[in-house]
């Protein structure tokens, strides 16, 4: 694999002040995007959504039509042996959803792991990646979270990534149309690319760095 350069960012604080800079991986934050791995990536996630409980009846489970409408021959009309036939209004269905539909899809480690660098590629390139020292809110106010996001510029549709549990900004964030948080070990690469702001912790960016350098250079 060809070495990537390394990308510098700014480190703001919850006021949008720039109070130092980090430099990433270019391995990781700089790659060139490969986007068949990024959609493989998003298609998995929206197929294993899927909850495959629709369901139809067969004929065999519809209530009614144990007798048979009417005798074999002589009446002038098409035999029938039971009024719940899929030829029948309110008859069983015969090629419907059974309710054990299996949509799941699975992409390989590496690949996946690739397809999250290069969303987060894309995302550096388009400056939609925004770096926090960290998200240590004072309270759990929905206020506070808006007015942090207004200091940061962030847009509506947006990721909110920490490098561990953080009650205050789940609850001040989970009533805010459009916004997501997240923990830096469960960021899917459709939430990456649906934001159209990524804002992580310094703490969270690092971790996800290191855990993607795992199987980078291989």
């Amino acid at each position: 694999m060809s070495e990537e350069k390394n990308v510098t960012l700014p480190v703001l604080d919850l006021t949008g002040k720039e109070v130092e800079k980090v430099t990433l991986n270019g391995e990781v934050f700089a790659i060139e995007p490969n986007t068949q791995v990024m959609f493989d990536a998003v298609q998995v996630y929206q197929a294993n959504l899927r909850q495959a409980t629709a369901k139809t009846k067969k004929r065999g489970e519809v209530s009614g039509g144990g007798k048979k409408p009417w005798r074999q021959k002589g009446t002038g009309r098409a035999r029938a042996g039971s009024s719940r036939s899929p030829l029948w209004r309110h008859g069983g269905i015969v090629f419907g959803p059974t309710g054990n539909q299996n949509f799941k899809l699975s992409q390989n480690k590496k690949a996946h792991k690739l397809a999250v660098r290069s969303a987060l590629s894309v995302k550096v390139k388009n400056n939609e990646l925004i770096i926090v020292k960290d998200f240590n809110l004072p309270s759990h106010k929905t206020k506070e979270m808006v007015q942090v996001m207004a200091a940061l510029n962030v847009q509506p549709k947006s990721l909110l990534v920490e490098s561990e549990d953080n009650l205050n900004l789940a609850m001040s964030a989970r009533n805010i149309p459009g916004v997501i948080f997240t923990n830096y070990d469960n960021v899917s690469v459709y939430d990456l690319l649906n934001a159209d702001s990524v804002v992580m912790t310094l703490a969270a960016v690092q971790k996800i760095e290191k855990e993607m350098l795992k199987d980078a250079s291989k």
